[in-house]
């Protein structure tokens, strides 16, 4: 293993772990920016990051937030940024801080 591992729940997951934005919250009429849908592909069970904080950095910004639940059954999580994040961050890269 190249990163240092610590246990969460019952789960060893690496200390360094890693997400990508997919898309807002969106409903039928409205879009929530202050909420994301991100997907973690290399964990298997997602439900042990709920509760946990991630940061989305843009050079000198940075947007922290916090996985509220998860979406589906692929990996999915929701997480409500303390602020609406913009446009561009969908594709990019979260990292969950501890």
């Amino acid at each position: 293993m190249t990163y240092k591992e610590t246990l969460i729940g019952e789960n060893f997951l690496p200390e360094k772990i890693k997400g990508r934005i997919t898309n807002y919250h969106i409903g039928i009429k409205s879009q929530q920016s202050k909420e994301c849908l991100i997907e973690f592909k290399t964990i298997a069970s997602v439900g042990t990051l709920v509760g946990q904080k991630v940061v989305w950095m843009n050079g000198k910004s940075r947007f922290p937030g916090k996985i509220v639940g998860l979406h589906g059954r692929n990996g999915m999580v929701k997480v409500r940024f303390a602020r609406p994040v913009p446009g561009q961050a969908i594709g990019t890269d979260v990292e969950i801080i501890r």
